[in-house]
């Protein structure tokens, strides 16, 4: 249920296209190409088994983890408030 001068289902279209824009942007994070059999950050062995398991991987697992946990989202919603109901 919408109210004021939105249409009804707009918050949820808002939801799917922030959710969309989500995958999108972890899906253009995805490895692509060529496995390096070390790792391009601290030079270590990658594992053949993680080379197999994640095509194109570039990182060992310790060093993925360090810039995974670097990885930042915003908190702006689609219209740019930050008080969003969206949150």
């Amino acid at each position: 249920m919408a109210g004021g001068w939105s249409r009804d289902g707009a918050v949820q279209d808002q939801i799917d296209d922030t959710v969309s824009d989500a995958v999108a942007a972890a899906r253009s994070r995805l490895p692509k190409g060529e496995s390096a059999e070390y790792c391009d950050i601290c030079g270590e062995d990658i594992p053949e088994k993680r080379r197999v398991a994640v095509p194109g991987v570039r990182t060992c697992v310790e060093c993925q983890s360090g810039r995974d946990s670097a990885v930042r989202h915003s908190s702006m919603n689609r219209r740019g408030s930050k008080d969003s109901q969206l949150r």
